[in-house]
């Protein structure tokens, strides 16, 4: 090992290394929380003034952080964060969280991670690593970060240590957090890689050295492709079912208690998240740019993507029951987030079923208990709408409600005493009733037929 890595490596095992993070949000907070808890001070770099202004509070605004933790860090002098760049400066390593969006084109959007590794480049020196999270398809670190960091004349596995280590962030989820995910390492050279899992195995359990970050950046695509595919395979099955007057929830309890070769997947009213409707138009695109056809995982984007049309089909269904029209319909989407009991909008399939009832005349409401506003850049519909309640006497205004997301906190005996009609696309009722229409499922009136015999 050089003598700036060896050096490097001694001030990670001692915890003298100072650590940075570009990017407070999902991603970024946690790992600079776990950090600052194994003893290295830490410091968040952010453009988002708000973020910035929480930390210096000791307050946190990411649901799987808690306020007490980032308190107490702050107060202990190992957490902190800026807008300012300059203190790359004083880091010696430095972990890449920013978004990697897709344009209206389905290409990724490298925007977020060149302009952070430009901002870091202008302060770069010898002995410093720097480990990109941010999702994106294999060979961005070797083809884009690399060549801007070596613009600087320093030279990447010798004077300064590059690597990948994809995030694994399930928002909400309260088993698996930052600390016990196991952490995929792949660096530029086995230098990078040593460094790069020593640090992550100061603050993680379980780390995972891979060969390289190609290795590294693939294996990120693959997860949430695994499950982009499959989640399309249950949509297209829901969609086959409905025309086939089968229950697909039946359908996949039945089939989930087979003890091997099979992992359920749940329909829905389609993808949402960070990850799984973005990452694997990653991997497509640079398919395509090696000149390989992806058509399997392109026919489950095309699948996953009309699911919000699909229930705004069943609305207009539902309604007819009614000899109602969508157009002039007061409808309550229950449940904006992309999954329950957290506040993350990105990608949520909700605000296009909003949108779309929208575009179609519907007088379009939402609850939802983590979600105070909507703005108009976050939804089709293009304005500002608040959330309303959904308490016990308020639902009957409505002439239907979609269930979007299945939040623990609504109240489902009063949603099906009180509603006219629910379209459920997440099969939140599980009893039949007369009134609720479900994704994947017979029409209620056809659902007394298909009850098991004792």
């Amino acid at each position: 090992m050089s003598a700036l890595g060896t050096s490097l490596l001694e001030k990670i095992e001692k915890r003298t290394a100072r650590t940075g993070v570009v990017g407070l949000g999902y991603v970024g907070l946690p790992l600079a929380v776990e950090l600052a808890k194994a003893g290295f001070r830490t410091t968040g770099i952010d453009l988002d003034q708000r973020k910035i202004q929480a930390i210096g509070e000791g307050r946190s605004y990411i649901p799987d952080v808690t306020t007490d933790d980032v308190m107490r860090l702050h107060r202990a002098g190992t957490l902190d964060a800026t807008t300012d760049f300059a203190i790359v400066k004083e880091l010696d390593t430095i972990n890449i969280c920013v978004p990697t969006p897709l344009r209206k084109t389905k290409d990724p959007d490298m925007s977020y991670i060149i302009s952070a590794v430009e901002a870091i480049a202008e302060h770069l020196h010898p002995g410093m690593l720097i480990v990109l999270e941010s999702t994106t398809y294999p060979g961005t670190t070797d083809e884009v970060v690399q060549p801007l960091l070596e613009a600087t004349g320093l030279k990447a596995g010798v004077d300064f240590f590059i690597a990948f280590s994809p995030e694994r962030v399930d928002p909400g989820n309260p088993t698996f957090q930052t600390h016990n995910v196991p952490k995929v390492v792949g660096g530029l050279t086995p230098m990078c890689s040593q460094l790069a899992g020593a640090l992550y195995g100061c603050a993680i359990q379980t780390i995972v050295p891979v060969s390289s970050t190609r290795v590294a950046e693939m294996v990120k695509l693959l997860e949430n492709t695994f499950r982009a595919v499959n989640i399309g395979l249950v949509n297209e099955l829901a969609l086959m079912c409905d025309r086939m007057n089968i229950d697909v929830w039946e359908v996949v309890e039945a089939a989930k208690t087979k003890p091997f070769g099979f992992m359920a997947f749940y329909p829905g009213p389609g993808l949402g998240g960070h990850c799984i409707p973005i990452d694997p138009f990653y991997l497509s695109w640079k398919a395509k740019q090696s000149g390989f056809d992806p058509r399997f995982i392109e026919l489950a984007g095309h699948i996953n993507a009309g699911m919000p049309h699909y229930v705004v089909e069943k609305v207009g269904d539902a309604l007819n029951t009614r000899r109602k029209a969508i157009n002039g319909a007061k409808i309550l989407i229950a449940g904006v987030a992309y999954k329950r009991d957290i506040d993350d909008m990105r990608e949520s399939p909700a605000l296009d079923v909003m949108g779309l009832l929208h575009a179609k005349g519907a007088v379009v409401s939402y609850a939802d208990p983590f979600v105070p506003e909507v703005h108009g850049r976050e939804w089709p519909g293009g304005f500002d709408i608040r959330r309303v309640d959904m308490t016990r006497g308020s639902i009957s205004q409505y002439d239907c409600v979609v269930i979007a997301t299945e939040h623990k906190a609504f109240d489902y005996a009063a949603l099906v005493a009180e509603a006219d009609l629910i379209v459920d696309t997440r099969n939140a009722i599980k009893e039949p009733h007369a009134h609720v229409f479900k994704l994947g499922a017979p029409r209620p009136e056809q659902q007394d037929a298909r009850v098991p015999v004792a």
